[in-house]
């Protein structure tokens, strides 16, 4: 019986991780997850400070998408590489935002929550695409600075 190491001991695996952790430990990172907690806090708490309570079935909408936007974008600096998935489900989220005044039942699109969901949920889905682009970021520059050494290490030798 043969017995096989889990895939967390892959030495891929843990360069994946390392790749991940110095992105997010930049001051850009910090401050985009930092922005995106507060435009979730926001928005869960729009309809009470804008002042369109009243539309319950939006004002239960903003609250449950602002709640899940903050979690699925604030707070997880320390686990970044297993929920940065989890930035294109806010980006999703922040697309929703900006329709959510004409597809939620009722009539809830008045200017006050239509201009309150179509900037935030506009900025959501920036911050969201900008915390995605971090991984490609951090992943594609860390590959072009492998491939020169190589490239310069076999032009050396041929």
């Amino acid at each position: 019986m043969t017995t096989h190491p889990s895939i967390e001991q892959h030495p891929d695996v843990a360069e994946m991780r390392s790749r991940f952790e110095r992105a997010t430990a930049t001051p850009r990172a910090q401050a985009i997850e930092t922005l995106a907690l507060l435009t979730g806090l926001f928005l869960a708490a729009s309809p009470w400070i804008v002042g369109f309570n009243g539309l319950t079935t939006l004002a239960v909408c903003n609250l449950i998408t602002g709640v899940a936007y903050a979690l699925c974008m604030g707070g997880f600096g320390p686990a970044y590489e297993r929920t940065h998935a989890m930035a294109w489900a806010a980006a999703v989220i922040g697309a929703w935002t900006i329709v959510s005044p004409w597809v939620v039942s009722g009539n809830v699109d008045t200017t006050r929550s239509v201009v309150t969901n179509v900037i935030v949920g506009c900025v959501a889905l920036l911050l969201a695409v900008a915390m995605a682009a971090m991984k490609s970021d951090s992943s594609g520059s860390s590959r072009s600075r492998g491939r020169g050494r190589r490239d310069r290490d076999v032009g050396a030798m041929g």
